[in-house]
């Protein structure tokens, strides 16, 4: 499903100041911290609706927030639609054009 590490010792390898060692300590599924963290994020990104809109505010969480305008925008541009084709239907033609701009 996934893999989580936690940054372990670095060490520099043979002098060189651009070739490091990272140690990596993976993290197993009986980290209570861990696990607390994650069914924390899960309740806030699953109490949202759905689809895009979830999408959304994952990516706030890992902070990639031109990845969010993006998916909000593609939200905006739908919902827009959305209204123009409900007015329509309802006969408010005028009202309709408004979300057509």
């Amino acid at each position: 499903m996934y893999s989580i590490f936690h940054i372990g010792p670095t060490k520099q390898i043979d002098g060189n100041n651009r070739l490091w060692q990272v140690d990596l300590i993976l993290i197993i599924d009986n980290n209570t911290e861990l696990l607390a963290l994650i069914k924390q994020i899960r309740e806030e990104i699953y109490s949202v609706i759905e689809g895009l809109y979830r999408l959304g505010m994952l990516l706030i969480k890992l902070e990639q927030f031109y990845k969010v305008q993006e998916v909000y925008d593609i939200l905006l541009n739908q919902t827009t639609a959305d209204l123009e084709i409900l007015k329509m239907d309802q006969g408010e033609y005028t009202d309709a054009i408004t979300y057509c701009k």
